[in-house]
């Protein structure tokens, strides 16, 4: 029952987290016809999620209980490639194919890169 708790109360910091940056950057960028908001969520949270793995692995920081808090909780609240697949498809069924494939590929190459960036920075950190 704790670890459901932890993963419930993380889930809603981080949804409500994801609800507030994404209505940010939609109020920023309203009139564009790429999906800017989810896509600042989506590498922002990578980002996160690499700094937070990387330090989970470095300085073994983060017992059992804090992983589900933060990696499943908060961080599988706030990123949410469900809606980047929805966002996706409604691009494609739009006929925009160019802009569709654009978004699928920026946010995995991208989003694979702030992980990938988050870890290294974590390394050149002191132990």
């Amino acid at each position: 029952m704790k670890d459901i708790l932890l993963v419930g109360i993380g889930g809603f910091i981080g949804s409500v987290a994801r609800y507030k940056l994404g209505g940010l950057v939609l109020h920023v960028a309203a009139q564009q016809r790429f999906p800017y908001s989810t896509f600042a969520v989506n590498v922002f949270g990578c980002l996160v999620m690499g700094l937070l793995a990387g330090a989970a692995a470095r300085y073994e920081v983060f017992g059992p209980g804090t992983r589900l808090l933060l990696f499943t909780g908060v961080l599988g609240g706030f990123t949410t490639f469900s809606a980047f697949g929805l966002e996706a498809t409604q691009l494609l069924r739009r006929g925009e194919f160019g802009v569709a494939a654009l978004y699928a590929g920026s946010s995995v190459v991208l989003g694979i890169a702030a992980v990938w960036v988050g870890m290294r920075v974590v390394g050149l950190l002191p132990r």
